[in-house]
């Protein structure tokens, strides 16, 4: 019997075929691995879902609506005045989580009179056109607000339970879960919310 000798060139070539077969799957594996890590994140910092309760927001949320937040800007940074925020009133786990415009910053004098928002003794002027303040509500005397306070207000003026009233009062930073920035249910609302 005659054996075949195996060409070196032969076998150097099917060595080095399985040698780029082992590196394109690991490369596969890899670029999986990233896209997954990448949704992972961009679900945690910016695609979690909360329910907009009640007519507070109206006419920029709706009773139901489904919004995205934004949890990374404020670990980064912090709200802004006129930005959306979800929070947890008081900080309670057993609540359900509020959604409101932030007016007064940490250090700032909250006064509502006459219908009219003053910030550090001087009438705010809002881009919007809210209608007038009906009740003051806390507000009535001049509120200072600490240096992790917030004072936020529902877009509806008239029908919101908001820093006004003692159940929601001023919001601590670390009660704030989130930028809110963009609706997603229903379907045909859906879009970014300034």
């Amino acid at each position: 019997m005659r054996r075949e000798k195996r060409n070196p060139r032969k076998r150097q070539k099917e060595k080095k075929s399985v040698q780029e077969q082992i590196k394109s799957i690991l490369l596969w594996i890899f670029e999986i691995l990233v896209v997954v890590l990448a949704a992972f994140v961009l679900v945690l910092f910016f695609g979690q879902i909360r329910t907009n309760t009640g007519q507070s927001m109206e006419v920029t949320l709706s009773d139901g609506d489904h919004v995205l937040i934004d949890t990374l800007s404020y670990r980064i940074g912090s709200p802004k005045r006129n930005d959306i925020i979800a929070f947890k009133p008081n900080g309670s786990d057993t609540s359900h989580i509020y959604i409101k415009r932030v007016i007064g910053l940490p250090g700032e004098t909250i006064q509502i009179r006459d219908g009219m928002i003053y910030i550090n003794g001087k009438v705010y002027l809002e881009k919007t056109d809210y209608p007038a303040i009906t009740n003051p509500g806390l507000a009535s005397e001049e509120i200072k607000l600490g240096v992790t306070e917030y004072f936020v207000l529902g877009d509806n003026r008239n029908n919101s339970e908001d820093s006004r009233y003692a159940d929601v009062g001023l919001v601590d930073a670390d009660y704030i879960e989130g930028r809110v920035w963009m609706r997603i249910l229903p379907s045909d609302s859906f879009g970014r919310i300034s």
